[in-house]
């Protein structure tokens, strides 16, 4: 079993809990680990025997790019599309991340991890 990050997925979107938010944007940070077997990639230096990373981000895109009320629920999103598109992963964990959330204070990102295996 191996694991594959994409890390520091950065993106400009229209999420948030308050319709303020949803009409400016920010941005955000998405991390993603995929768990999967991956020996014959390794074996056989072929890409379709292992998670593209193109795909994989491109899975990530589409799914941020619409707008949610909650971190958890992007994060779910993602992680539903990834192990509905990637058979052979078995376990994701997506972190997304938002920049100066709306707190009245100073906070660099909001967080939220969501894992699920592969049932």
């Amino acid at each position: 079993m191996a694991k594959i990050l994409l890390e520091g997925l950065e993106f400009f979107a229209y999420h948030g809990y308050h319709k303020e938010e949803r009409k400016t944007g920010n941005r955000y940070n998405v991390d993603v680990i995929v768990e999967a077997n991956v020996i014959n990639a390794a074996i056989h230096d072929k890409l379709k025997e292992t998670i593209d990373y193109a795909r994989l981000y491109q899975t990530v895109k589409e799914e941020i790019e619409q707008p949610a009320k909650l971190l958890e629920h992007i994060a779910h999103r993602i992680i539903q599309r990834i192990l509905q598109q990637f058979l052979q992963v078995e376990a994701v964990e997506v972190q997304v991340s938002k920049f100066n959330p709306p707190l009245g204070g100073v906070c660099r990102r909001a967080c939220v991890t969501l894992r699920e295996e592969r049932k």
